[in-house]
């Protein structure tokens, strides 16, 4: 028989905004969620970045990583991820140099190539981004030399990127498509599948960057994990009542209606409106997600680690009710079993 995956969890928050509340609780939410998910036993924690949408608070991740490294002790904080076009390679190397310069072996900088935005927004942010590969490539290229000088003892960029420091934060290329594990295999940065994003497709591309990985001065083996919507509640039913809110959100986003997370009493008004052709989406979108008891949300998430073949998992919850989001990272971590790293009871209130 196989032995089974040890399986690091880790979190990815949005910052998101709940239909009646404001974003200031949002990013107090995102704090607290880091601090109890610290304690759980979790590994890391990026936060995203979007831009133009109510429904998110977060257009900034290198504003918001040391503010939540300074108050946790031991997750690794990071982005999930920059939107790189939007930048200077140069600007974004030497903020998470800085980022590891203080917290030393604790920062991820977690890279995206979409815009987290509309294109005309885009366009406000790098008016001179033409949203080309090769761009891209070139940036990647900049990134890699500028996190990497220095780290062997040698000093091989024209620029020197400040602060110097002993260590490098973690690079990790983001992504809902193939193109970009090839990317990441080919500078050697773990990479991290957007299956919460794009449902098809995800095990066979980790696998193409597995197998293409090419080892660098930062990173010796292929590092891979995949990011997944997921709702965890003490009963089937529960979580199936907090799932429809996800319906609704993401059907929306969808159709480019601006707004927060919506309430249960509203989705299940939702629910009973839905067009075929709505209906449908929402059950494929529900392919993004898993959502059940924790035995259930468990064994769902082990059959994906095993075709993915990797053993770290990325989730992101979403609820109206900030203490269901709480209980269901609670019970996920119970699921598996991760050991708390201070205190005893971490039941939220």
């Amino acid at each position: 028989m196989a032995e089974t995956r040890k399986i690091k969890l880790s979190v990815l928050d949005q910052s998101p905004v709940r239909e009646g509340g404001t974003a200031e609780q949002a990013l107090q939410e995102t704090l607290q969620l880091a601090q109890l998910t610290d304690r759980l036993g979790y590994h890391r924690y990026w936060v995203s970045e979007h831009h133009n949408t109510l429904g998110l608070a977060g257009p900034a991740p290198e504003v918001l990583i040391p503010h939540l490294a300074a108050q946790t002790k031991h997750l690794r904080i990071g982005s999930g991820g920059v939107m790189l076009p939007h930048y200077s390679a140069l600007k974004v190397a030497e903020n998470f140099r800085l980022l590891e310069a203080l917290y030393p072996n604790r920062i991820d900088l977690g890279i995206g190539r979409a815009p987290g935005t509309d294109r005309k927004t885009a366009a406000l942010l790098n008016p001179y981004n033409l949203f080309n590969e090769q761009d891209f490539i070139e940036q990647l290229r900049d990134i890699d030399r500028y996190l990497q000088d220095g780290i062997g003892g040698e000093f091989t960029a024209e620029v020197k990127v400040t602060p110097r420091s002993a260590t490098a934060p973690e690079r990790w290329l983001l992504s809902s498509s193939g193109q970009s594990g090839v990317f990441a295999a080919h500078f050697g940065m773990g990479f991290s599948f957007a299956h919460f994003i794009n449902p098809n497709g995800g095990a066979e591309t980790m696998r193409a960057y597995q197998s293409r990985f090419s080892p660098s001065t930062l990173l010796k083996q292929p590092a891979g994990n995949f990011g997944i919507f997921v709702i965890c509640a003490d009963t089937q039913e529960r979580a199936e009542e907090l799932q429809l809110s996800m319906d609704m959100l993401m059907l929306h986003i969808r159709q480019g209606k601006s707004g927060g997370v919506p309430s249960l009493e509203k989705a299940r008004e939702f629910y009973a409106d839905l067009t075929p052709d709505e209906l449908a989406q929402v059950q494929y979108n529900r392919q993004r997600a898993v959502f059940g008891t924790p035995e259930q949300v468990k064994t769902q998430l082990d059959i994906l680690a095993e075709e993915y073949n990797v053993e770290e998992i990325v989730v992101v919850t979403i609820t109206h009710d900030f203490q269901d989001r709480l209980r269901s990272y609670e019970l996920l971590a119970g699921a598996y079993g991760l050991e708390p790293r201070i205190g005893q009871n971490f039941q939220s209130q």
